[in-house]
């Protein structure tokens, strides 16, 4: 069996794995203890993120002619790739979270929602908080004037009208 056709295989469950994903995360992995690598894969597996190290030169097949490619120019030393599917900035906060315990780890760079973003720029993203918390964040500020309104009926109908006199 020829070489290549060992490598496609492996350049198709690439390709498969960033199709349709929301966020692809370029990461410097090197100098990571084995512990550290371990909570940051249990985590992203919990959050829904693929979280793999592949050959630069697979992944450098598996982008080309696609939204990532991007990506192919800072494939160099050894890289791994955080691939979300469902939440576009939950790779890179759970990274950056980890980089800040190890240092080596570091985000080279990625794709969200189809636009590339530098190394910078994804640490930016990094601090964009869960659609989860927005929602709750929204949420909370749209019942804070209703439940501050409901508070003030409350004290003005349980009064004799001296509060609504004042």
């Amino acid at each position: 069996m020829a070489k290549v056709e060992l490598k496609k295989p492996v350049v198709e469950e690439i390709a498969e794995a960033v199709n349709g994903a929301q966020s692809v995360v370029l990461v410097a992995y090197s100098g990571i203890s084995v512990e550290a690598d371990t909570e940051l894969r249990k985590e992203l597996r919990e959050a829904g993120v693929h979280y793999k190290v592949y050959k630069n030169t697979m992944m450098n097949f598996a982008f080309k002619g696609t939204e990532f490619e991007a990506l192919c120019p800072q494939l160099n030393g050894p890289n791994a790739i955080a691939i979300s599917k469902i939440d576009a900035t939950a790779s890179a906060r759970i990274i950056s979270k980890y980089a800040k315990k190890a240092p080596t780890l570091k985000m080279i760079g990625g794709v969200v929602e189809g636009k590339y973003y530098d190394e910078k720029q994804v640490a930016a993203l990094a601090a964009v908080p869960s659609r989860e918390e927005l929602l709750g964040k929204l949420l909370g500020s749209i019942q804070s004037p209703i439940a501050n309104f409901a508070r003030v009926i409350k004290q003005i109908a349980g009064g004799d009208g001296e509060a609504a006199a004042e």
